[in-house]
């Protein structure tokens, strides 16, 4: 039988009701922890917990700030609403962010935010942008997810004309660091957003919480690749799992329990205001008992 691959343990800080001080503090520090290897982003215009009328950063813009202040972490956006940006700038930014990090871009993506949540619904009608219903949000993903890989790997100008996205002349330049292009992570756990992951996607994540429904998710994933011939295994699986400073126990439990469901790619939700000393916190109390 193949080794279990290594875990790769991450750090989640939701960019709002916090400084760009505070973030930077905790990124640097995360980057001399070997062993966190990942550090994420969210994208959202406004806030989503806490007070509404809050902070909240933009989270590409953000993530090219951060990429310069680190050297060794992996990082991304988790994960890019597809319905904020039009594919072709948001590959441009991506390919910004790859060059500026060296290489270390995991490039998160998915629909965009649930029709159900208030507050995350909000911030599209605050900035003008448009909230199309589930079906097409999904279908713009999948050609989103085509013509971004196109535009970091082919090497001559392109026309598409898919459903929902219109490109005339369409060429990245200059392209990605990571060859063939970096990493692609959706997220999401809808049955038609896993038929993009079975087709698009590096990596899976899942918000985590109930584990018997992201097993039930991941076994759904399973079917749709085997529909398809592609092998299951080649899309790392990956979840977002909330920290407790104060009860780091039942962090560690839940970290224990995805563990064995299969997840490989964890990543900890920090919430601010983050204590001092972070970074080695997680990795004292959570990571290395986590092994």
């Amino acid at each position: 039988m193949p080794d279990t691959p290594r875990p790769s343990f991450g750090i989640m800080t939701a960019p709002m009701q916090v400084g760009y001080d505070d973030l930077l503090r905790v990124w640097r520090e995360a980057d001399t922890v070997p062993e966190i290897e990942q550090a994420w982003l969210f994208d959202h215009l406004m806030p989503i917990g806490g007070d509404p009328d809050g902070p909240a950063f933009e989270g590409w813009t953000l993530l090219s700030a951060l990429a310069a202040q680190t050297r060794r972490l992996r990082l991304g956006v988790m994960v890019t609403s597809n319905r904020f940006r039009p594919p072709a700038l948001l590959a441009k930014i991506a390919t910004t962010v790859d060059i500026v990090s060296g290489g270390r871009l995991d490039f998160g993506i998915g629909v965009g935010s649930r029709p159900d949540h208030p507050l995350a619904r909000r911030e599209y009608a605050a900035h003008g942008l448009p909230f199309h219903d589930s079906a097409q949000a999904v279908a713009s993903l999948a050609e989103a997810c085509t013509l971004i890989r196109r535009l970091w790997t082919e090497e001559k100008p392109f026309d598409f004309e898919g459903t929902h996205h219109h490109l005339t002349g369409a060429f990245g330049n200059p392209k990605p660091v990571q060859r063939p292009h970096p990493p692609i992570l959706i997220g999401g756990r809808s049955a038609a957003t896993l038929r993009v992951v079975a087709e698009h996607a590096d990596l899976w994540n899942i918000p985590g919480g109930d584990i018997t429904d992201a097993i039930a998710r991941g076994a759904l994933l399973d079917r749709y690749c085997a529909e398809i011939g592609r092998d299951p295994a080649a899309i790392t699986r990956s979840i977002h799992l909330s920290v407790s400073y104060d009860h780091p126990g039942a962090t560690g439990a839940a970290i224990r329990e995805a563990l064995d469901a299969g997840f490989q790619h964890i990543v900890l939700g920090l919430s601010a205001p983050y204590p001092a000393e972070v970074a080695h916190w997680v990795a004292d109390e959570l990571i290395r008992k986590a092994g």
